[in-house]
């Protein structure tokens, strides 16, 4: 109430938003698996999908065919979305993310709907997302990973010491022969 207020001149200086701002949804293609769990909990059913399947030929002589499914269509209809970011939550395999983005105004209605390549364009503009608290617990599955890893790494040891001592064992035995050989 001290302070004169300041208007923002919003066309010409762009607002801070804040970081977890729900702009747009931004798609980022390689993670969609076409699983269509985004289409199916969505309570508006503003988002459609497309595929087909293809076959992937075997990775090794004798292996089998697999086939996955391809996208054709992705398509989200702003001007039914409500914004509750059921769609980002459910994906399984992180496809789907806010994106700040809030300048996407059309005239007519029917063009906000908008295909893959404008969502596309519009995973770019995600942030990053925020650093880890240093305090914080490690994760459940970078500690098993991190377990893993060392076990691996404990018998990877281990079968080079015994390799070596193989090998140290081999090397006595040869110079044994050798020596008896010479006498």
């Amino acid at each position: 109430m001290t302070r004169r207020s300041v208007t923002a001149q919003y066309p010409e200086v762009q607002p801070e938003l804040p970081p977890r701002t729900r702009g747009v949804i931004g798609l980022f293609e390689e993670n969609c698996t076409v699983c269509m769990l985004c289409a199916r909990e969505c309570p508006d059913w503003c988002i459609y999908i497309d595929s087909h399947k293809e076959t992937v030929p075997a990775a090794t002589p004798g292996g089998r065919e697999r086939s996955r499914n391809v996208l054709d269509r992705f398509a989200i209809d702003f001007a039914l979305c409500m914004y509750c970011g059921i769609c980002i939550e459910v994906c399984p395999f992180d496809a789907l993310f806010w994106s700040p983005e809030f300048e996407y105004a059309e005239t007519d209605i029917h063009d906000l709907t908008h295909e893959r390549d404008k969502l596309r364009e519009w995973m770019w503009t995600v942030p990053e997302p925020p650093a880890l608290d240093p305090a914080a617990e490690e994760p459940k599955e970078i500690a098993a990973a991190r377990k893993t890893a060392e076990k691996l790494a404990a018998q990877a040891q281990e079968q080079a010491q015994a390799a070596q001592a193989q090998a140290e064992q081999a090397q006595e035995q040869a110079q044994a022969k050798e020596e008896e050989g010479e006498a």
